[in-house]
């Protein structure tokens, strides 16, 4: 699938990835692919980006 337009989360960079929980549109910086999750649904799930506490 191919996504076009600005990361829903930050807004300026270009979205590469599409969320696995949310279906956002995100830059690979707001992408957790850990997660395979944006970063916003990665804090609420309890990983967090940085493997830490939420």
């Amino acid at each position: 699938m191919s996504v076009t337009g600005l990361c829903q989360i930050c807004e300026t960079a270009e979205a590469e990835r599409t969320c696995g929980v949310c279906g956002a549109a995100v830059c690979e910086d707001d992408y957790d692919a850990d997660a395979g999750a944006c970063v916003e649904c990665a804090r609420i799930a309890g990983g967090g980006v940085d493997g830490g506490p939420a």
